[in-house]
């Protein structure tokens, strides 16, 4: 695994509230190329809760939007040949809460790319805790291009 994570590398100055390294804030998502996945680590605090002991589910969304939207992007930047990313941003994203995810346990992110183009690609991603998967995701992650509002987001 790679040491620094690709949001650290590519977009230190990012604010996104999931994944964005400036945002003191946000839940600072760190993501890392790994056998040709991308994965991550998470831990959650206390306010992160629905209710006792339990991750609420907006924080779920946003940890496996998160994940798979840079999931895509490093897909995107290696199938292109380029040295840094285009922005990425999500197109569609339909997330599955299967179980409960406990909120003391560490949360492991796994995501991949299923089908992809030049400009696009679909990923799919776990959420697992206590080595059972809490909820699952698939989205639709596009590169933006200059006029968009996210374009010089990274």
């Amino acid at each position: 695994m790679s040491e620094i994570s690709l949001q650290d590398k590519y977009s230190p100055n990012s604010i996104c509230f999931g994944c964005g390294p400036a945002n003191e804030k946000g839940l600072h998502i760190k993501s890392y190329p790994e056998n040709g996945e991308v994965v991550a680590e998470w831990h959650a605090e206390p306010h992160h809760q629905a209710f006792p002991g339990m991750l609420n589910g907006g924080i779920i969304g946003a940890l496996l939007d998160c994940h798979s939207n840079w999931t895509a992007a490093y897909y995107l930047m290696k199938t292109n040949n380029k040295d840094k990313p285009d922005c990425t941003v999500t197109a569609e994203f339909h997330v599955k809460l299967l179980r409960p995810t406990p909120s003391d346990a560490t949360i492991h992110l796994k995501a991949r790319v299923v089908e992809g183009t030049l400009k696009k690609a679909v990923v799919e991603a776990e959420l697992i805790a206590n080595d059972k998967i809490c909820a699952t995701c698939r989205g639709t992650f596009v590169a933006v291009e200059e006029g968009h509002p996210a374009y010089h987001r990274w």
